[in-house]
């Protein structure tokens, strides 16, 4: 009973002795055994000394030697060949692009060398700086355009042309009599992107849409047909200085609304599918032309009256880089309104660049013919009544599409328009009718659409 009575309530116990006694023989005797020690770990790093002493670099640095530090000891180039074909791609491209875009700058300026001294000879204004002294078409042929140029009797060729992108040129130019103004166009080669090159030729060796790519100038002269006083304003000149108004009155620089061209057959089908003016002629080759290319005219009488011996002459010279020499007064694009249609005169010349290493370009004759045709139209391009009349009834006949197209769309717009205002009137009464007044309405109606149908049915029969 006391030994429960100590236990619940926490007495302390006897401790007993775990030293074996003398008498038992069978356990040794570890009581006088002493306490065991840890054991020495000697340390992994090596020390400071010999790490100072093996990397004197890193002496005053706490830092362990590692073997990830030493890169070329953890990679090898297997490692990096996907980085190497990036980045020889990216040299591949960036030397593409530089070479192309100055082989480019470099055939633009060859261009210009060649066609700037006749721009300069027959305007007051080329490209977007200006001349600074004239010279004469002797100087330039005996010294060259690059020597002037670097004399300082003309500007550089950089402010003659313009780059409007990587493979596409400008230039401009303005002042002279029966000329508003000529923009010249340079298409080249996209050299800086040869996979765009190779995918538009294979597009176009197998579609018969797609025009292969080429390098050539358009050309786009705008006459002035009568305007210059609308399109050169000029209130006054100075004493002694006859006006812009006084000038055009002494020389008429209108003439006949028409359309003709001499095309390349390469690209007649093109050109015919393409443009709407073109449409409107004749094709016909003529004796006296290369039979590479064809004439598309609205009458005989225009070829006979345009087809000088100095534009033959000019077309031979060419030879197939002529593309297509047009006079037109019709829109490129198939008008759809009245005022797409009205005649806006102008003459347009497509030729592809020679290759750099002809020496003389052989289509500086027909861009010169090109650029004094509006003098022979102001003079001569005036035809006979039947001739007149004839071209006349052409545009009248296209005319005449236009209006009823406009008002076939008139009509439709008014119809909509009644129908509209018939079913809002509908509505209307509906929403002030009972509910049986609007189910006799709704019946009435049906009565009446059935009717229609059958009449409609019963004339078709």
């Amino acid at each position: 009973m006391a030994g429960l009575v100590n236990n619940l309530f926490g007495a302390k116990k006897p401790v007993q002795s775990t030293v074996p006694s003398v008498d038992d023989a069978d356990f040794v005797d570890f009581a006088g055994a002493p306490a065991p020690l840890p054991a020495s770990v000697a340390p992994l790093a090596p020390s400071v000394a010999a790490v100072h002493s093996a990397f004197p670099a890193t002496a005053g640095s706490n830092v362990p030697y590692t073997k990830w530090y030493r890169v070329w000891e953890r990679t090898t180039p297997k490692d990096f060949v996907q980085e190497g074909f990036i980045l020889a791609f990216l040299l591949i491209v960036i030397t593409f692009h530089l070479w192309g875009t100055k082989t480019n700058r470099k055939i633009s300026k060859r261009w210009i060398a060649s066609h700037a001294p006749v721009l300069q000879k027959e305007f007051a204004l080329v490209g977007f700086g200006g001349l600074a002294q004239r010279p004469s078409a002797e100087d330039v042929e005996a010294s060259g355009l690059a020597s002037l140029a670097a004399q300082g009797d003309i500007i550089s060729p950089e402010h003659l042309i313009k780059e409007e992108s990587a493979q596409e040129f400008f230039t401009y130019a303005s002042g002279r009599q029966n000329v508003a103004s000529v923009e010249l166009r340079l298409h080249l080669y996209k050299r800086y992107n040869p996979l765009a090159i190779i995918g538009e030729s294979i597009v176009s060796f197998f579609f018969e849409t797609y025009s292969a790519p080429v390098e050539k100038t358009v050309a786009t002269l705008i006459p002035f047909d009568g305007r210059e006083g609308k399109l050169v304003p000029v209130i006054g000149g100075r004493p002694g200085q006859e006006t812009i108004e006084q000038r055009s009155k002494a020389s008429v620089s209108g003439y006949d609304n028409f359309v003709w061209a001499i095309v390349n057959k390469d690209i007649m089908k093109q050109l015919r599918d393409d443009r709407y003016d073109i449409s409107l002629t004749v094709t016909k080759d003529h004796p006296k032309l290369p039979n590479w290319v064809t004439v598309m005219s609205e009458s005989a009488e225009i070829t006979d009256l345009l087809l000088t011996p100095e534009l033959i002459h000019a077309v031979e010279e060419a030879g197939e880089l002529l593309e297509y020499l047009i006079i037109t007064d019709q829109p490129l694009e198939k008008p759809t309104k009245l005022d797409e249609a009205m005649p806006r005169k102008k003459l347009d010349l497509s030729v592809c660049i020679p290759p750099a290493t002809a020496k003389v370009d052989p289509t500086i004759p027909i861009f010169s013919h090109f650029i004094r045709l509006p003098d022979q139209l102001a003079s001569s391009a005036r035809f006979r009544p039947e001739v007149n009349r004839k071209l006349r009834q052409t545009r009248e006949d296209e005319l005449r599409k236009l209006r009823r197209l406009d008002e076939d769309e008139k009509a439709e717009e008014r119809t909509a328009k009644k129908d509209k205002e018939k079913k809002e009137k509908r509505d209307v009464m509906l929403r002030t009718m009972s509910a049986e007044e609007q189910r006799k309405f709704l019946e009435k109606e049906r009565e009446k659409d059935l009717k229609k149908s059958q009449k409609k049915m019963s004339r078709k029969g």
